[in-house]
């Protein structure tokens, strides 16, 4: 049945829009908070609570479906904050099950002193219920490299301190990417998407909404920004809802919307999944990709 905020960017606090939307009613969650204050959107009237919007979201997402969040802590007086970890417990605390915990690993571009460089982001999936509702990840697998290889499987030991021998594994043509996720991060190539200061992989948006939301589901963006998760949705053929405070950001989504399109890797190499490998990002080709308001304060 049709729903009337279907594929819309609306300019709203996310809270109260969703607020005003039926119980159950979205499919799925992504997005990525302003965390740490990196991001400032005082000027729009923007106070930030995320437990209030978590909250919401689990109202009104229907059973089974997942919310898939995308996090990093600031650097504050040499320490990190932690705030990414005290949402994943609040939200735990709300009522979300934390389904997986996974690495967004990024290309680092500081060389900093007196800390490592930083090279990834949380992404936690949280889900409504124990089962999900849809969850398809072969178009994530990338090629194994050694297709059709038989291994001797290891030898496991039980609860009960036995061991037993375990029989031959058989590799395939292709396998399951596991916990850690390679992106390239910032513009994309797209100078619309690039006049946001804090933007994720396109890549990063359609392989999640490919894997847990259901063909012409319906993906909400909280933080919808320049508007990556609603490009996203509408070349994967789902449906969109992208709710932020900024009017010049939302136009700027609305843009991307109607004029871009999310084309998918033919082959993703074994060792960067967004169908790169690190030889063909040279370090020299960040400029229009380093995220100025994150990166300026990671190190404060």
């Amino acid at each position: 049945m049709s729903i009337d905020f279907e594929n819309k960017l609306v300019v709203s606090d996310n809270i109260e829009y969703l607020k005003t939307l039926p119980d159950e009613s979205i499919d799925m969650f992504i997005g990525s908070p302003p965390y740490d204050n990196l991001r400032d959107y005082s000027e729009d009237g923007y106070t930030l609570n995320i437990h209030g919007l978590g909250v919401e979201m689990l109202r009104t997402l229907k059973p089974g479906g997942v919310c898939v969040w995308v996090v990093q802590d600031a650097c504050v007086k040499g320490t990190r904050t932690g705030s990414s970890f005290r949402t994943a417990l609040d939200f735990m605390d709300i009522g979300f099950g934390l389904w997986e915990t996974l690495i967004y690993q990024r290309r680092g571009v500081w060389n900093h002193k007196t800390r490592f460089r930083m090279d990834h982001e949380y992404i936690f999936v949280f889900s409504k219920g124990g089962k999900l509702a849809y969850y398809d990840k072969e178009h994530m697998k990338v090629p194994c490299k050694h297709p059709n290889k038989e291994y001797l499987g290891t030898t496991n030991i039980g609860k009960d301190g036995k061991r037993t021998k375990a029989g031959v594994i058989k590799a395939g043509e292709k396998k399951c990417n596991g916990t850690i996720f390679n992106y390239n991060f910032g513009g994309d190539g797209s100078k619309l998407k690039s006049k946001h200061p804090a933007v994720f992989p396109n890549l990063l948006a359609l392989d999640f909404i490919e894997c847990f939301c259901p063909p012409d589901g319906i993906v909400c963006d909280p933080y919808s920004g320049s508007g990556t998760s609603a490009v996203a949705s509408k070349s994967s053929g789902r449906r969109y809802l992208g709710i932020d405070i900024s009017e010049e950001y939302t136009e700027i989504g609305r843009e991307r919307v109607a004029t871009e399109f999310i084309q998918r890797p033919v082959e993703r190499k074994t060792d960067t999944p967004n169908g790169k490998s690190m030889e063909d990002t040279e370090e020299n080709d960040l400029s229009e990709d380093i995220e100025p308001n994150t990166l300026d304060n990671f190190f404060s």
